[in-house]
């Protein structure tokens, strides 16, 4: 809120201008759209592509005769975690035109779930077929080239204060900003946020790519105009959309309390 801004800004706790965001993503609001592999373990993996709280996977594994052997998913969320049965396709031949009559009904083998990490990154892949014991995999995202950030946006945030030993500094907030993000070879980025005050806020450190999301957990953030300051934060699920950038972050101000946010920008 501007009013809430505006208090925090006077009595030092100017850090709310930053676009921050919760230190452990929420399940439900993270998007598992990726392919999650093993990396010890290359050959075999998981295409997840999210709608909503329901996923559809397919997987790409061996059967007892080292065959290749393809399944797919339908996994729903249940508050803890996404479940729902595992099944085997049939169809004609690639290089021959497609016949109905040899594409049979989908036929469940088995059951699968996916449960989330304790970040974006990671997570457990359960699945059984056709009466063999139950299969658990700690899966990660695999990344397939580096995506670049770097670029010119406008955006907005909202996010919230908890934990703040004044209690009426507590509650949600909006905002709008400038951003510019550059994206070295070497994997270091800033963010550099530019509000509608003149106040500009500049999140900077190494990153580490999962897939289509990066990490900055060791995030330095430094806040310039009436007020001045260096400490530290962490970035979460950030991410190059179709249309700008998106992501999470979060910091414990000076005065104790917590921010939380998420923000999303446009390319100019």
């Amino acid at each position: 809120m501007r009013a809430v801004r505006k208090r925090f800004c006077n009595t030092h706790l100017f850090i709310a201008w930053l676009a921050v965001f919760a230190l452990t993503p929420q399940a439900a609001a993270t998007d598992f759209t990726d392919i999650w592999f093993i990396p010890q373990e290359s050959g075999w993996g998981a295409n997840i592509v999210q709608s909503d709280n329901f996923l559809f996977a397919t997987f790409f594994i061996y059967g007892k005769d080292k065959a290749p052997t393809w399944y797919t998913a339908l996994l729903t969320f249940d508050g803890t975690r996404y479940a729902g049965g595992l099944y085997r396709t049939e169809g004609s031949y690639w290089a021959s035109p497609w016949n109905p009559a040899e594409h049979p009904d989908a036929v469940q083998v088995g059951t699968a779930s996916l449960q989330p990490g304790d970040d974006a990154y990671h997570a457990t892949l359960t699945y059984a077929v056709d009466g063999v014991g139950s299969v658990s995999k700690q899966i990660v995202r695999q990344t397939l080239t580096r995506i670049v950030l770097g670029g010119n946006y406008v955006g907005a945030q909202a996010g919230a204060y908890s934990n703040c030993v004044t209690s009426s500094q507590n509650g949600p907030y909006t905002d709008h900003f400038a951003l510019d993000v550059t994206h070295a070879v070497n994997g270091s980025a800033a963010l550099t946020f530019t509000y509608g005050s003149g106040a500009t806020c500049t999140l900077s450190g190494a990153l580490a790519q999962f897939g289509q999301l990066y990490d900055m957990p060791g995030a330095t953030y430094t806040c310039t105009g009436n007020l001045a300051f260096t400490t530290s934060a962490a970035v979460y699920e950030l991410k190059a959309t179709a249309q700008g950038i998106e992501g999470r972050l979060a910091a414990n101000l000076p005065s104790g309390c917590r921010e939380s946010a998420n923000f999303s920008a446009v390319l100019k």
